[in-house]
């Protein structure tokens, strides 16, 4: 296949394994992923995107979308296909007065927190600033802000897609409405999104920060953090961590490579109440580390991003729960003693608050009901830790399945199978398999958690 027919512009580039700089483009976030596309499409329009998307179904070539390049599986690469390359699509447009933002999907989240902070705005998102936008929102997006403002989709008014025929269409409540529903949750499956619309929240400033306690105080501190979280408004956000303390600054010397539970936590009510809300937290314990104070809301969403720079090696599993069982928490406590390296954890994320305030019909996103979604994380700095993290995270992940509520948060799952698959979108996935007949009957996008065409 001759891929340079593709480009005949300068500023298309198409990259082949024989091109200068092909390596660095086809290197994504987990390095445990190594594919070799035939040809890497350096998009910079949509008029690009349609170009490459009509090429490739001319052709009959696989591809694969890429943004952030931060999905855990690698599926934004395919072996011998062609990769739909957005990373150089970072237009912002921030409407101040209507408190909305344009955003190309090649953005990243730091890019996005920063744009949005310079006008005490903030969309709610992840919670590591080299997330890809694009990824993370069609996948549901949860993260510091979810109580307050549910989930990114839950803020989304409107995409702009190329579909597998090539048109470019916008996805709105009135244009496509069909289409809008399913990218909601629905992950890759049903064409390329160019750009998002948001609503955004007035937050500037936040009182955050991680909160750590002893291990052996574990099953005390659990049931603590699953009461007050209950009981507070959802100004409180805090998810729930077991870790090993890294040796670097700034965390205290003496602590170095403990294994520690905690809780990093997100406030977003006035300032001057935060002291109050936190005294009794502050009383718990005590804590044993304690950096929760007021930080502007982009430093929160990037505090751990120097612990996880690209190119680690990556596995992670993930979970639904309703409620935190004795079984489920002892599980997690045995587990949390078991962590292998400082760079891997385990995050129990509330999906509660303003998530629930939006029916599991009204989103492709099914899992409304859940109270929180785990993700358990097992990463090692070079290959050779590649099968102790794999293992560590499969066995955890095994434990919990009998007290989780099945299926798991898309954007957390490795390549699981169809049933997997499914028993993510519950009720929902026979509709989705619906749209996807409509917009995409060949399943041309398929590397991605597949919705299978009727």
């Amino acid at each position: 296949m001759n891929y340079e027919n593709l480009s005949d512009s300068s500023v298309f580039e198409v990259l082949t394994p024989k091109s200068k700089g092909y390596d660095d483009a086809r290197a994504v976030y987990n390095a445990m992923i190594d594919k070799r596309p035939a040809a890497i499409a350096i998009c910079q329009s949509e008029t690009d995107v349609v170009k490459a998307v009509n090429f490739a179904r001319e052709n009959d070539i696989e591809i694969a979308i890429r943004g952030g390049g931060h999905n855990g599986a690698g599926l934004a690469l395919v072996d011998d296909g062609l990769v739909i390359d957005l990373s150089k699509m970072k237009g912002i447009a921030i409407d101040v007065a209507a408190k909305t933002a344009q955003i190309q999907s090649g953005c990243l989240l730091k890019e996005v927190d920063a744009a949005t902070h310079e006008h005490g705005l903030a969309l709610p998102s992840g919670i590591i600033g080299s997330t890809g936008i694009g990824g993370l929102t069609l996948g549901g997006g949860m993260g510091y802000l979810s109580r307050k403002g549910g989930l990114t989709i839950d803020n989304l008014l409107e995409c702009k897609v190329v579909l597998a025929s090539g048109e470019l269409v916008t996805a709105n409540k009135d244009s496509h409405p069909d289409l809008f529903w399913a990218l909601r949750g629905g992950g890759g499956n049903f064409g390329v999104v160019t750009s998002f619309k948001f609503k955004l929240l007035s937050i500037k400033n936040v009182y955050a920060g991680p909160m750590f306690w002893p291990i052996e105080k574990a099953k005390e501190a659990m049931r603590f953090y699953d009461t007050l979280t209950k009981n507070s408004s959802n100004d409180l956000y805090g998810f729930f961590a077991f870790l090993m303390v890294p040796p670097a600054a700034p965390f205290p010397e003496h602590l170095w490579n403990q294994k520690v539970c905690g809780v990093v936590w997100n406030y977003t009510g006035p300032i001057e109440e935060a002291e109050k809300i936190f005294k009794p937290i502050r009383e718990f314990g005590p804590p044993i580390l304690d950096f929760v104070g007021e930080i502007p809301m982009p430093a929160l969403n990037s505090m751990f991003d120097g612990l996880y720079p690209p190119g680690l090696q990556w596995y992670w599993r993930g979970h639904y729960f309703k409620e935190l069982t004795d079984e489920a928490i002892d599980i997690n406590i045995e587990f949390g003693n078991e962590i292998p390296n400082f760079h891997t954890t385990s995050h129990l994320y509330p999906i509660d608050g303003a998530v629930h305030d939006v029916s599991n019909r009204d989103t492709a996103w099914a899992n409304r009901d859940a109270r929180w979604a785990q993700v358990i994380v097992g990463v090692a700095p070079e290959p050779e830790g590649a099968e102790e993290i794999t293992n560590w995270c499969k066995n955890f992940y095994n434990a919990l399945t009998p007290h989780a509520m099945g299926g798991a948060y898309v954007n957390f799952m490795m390549e699981e199978g169809d049933a997997k698959v499914k028993a993510s979108y519950k009720g929902n996935y026979e509709r989705l398999s619906s749209i996807k007949s409509k917009y995409d009957p060949d399943n041309f996008f398929h590397i991605n958690q597949n919705i299978r065409p009727k």
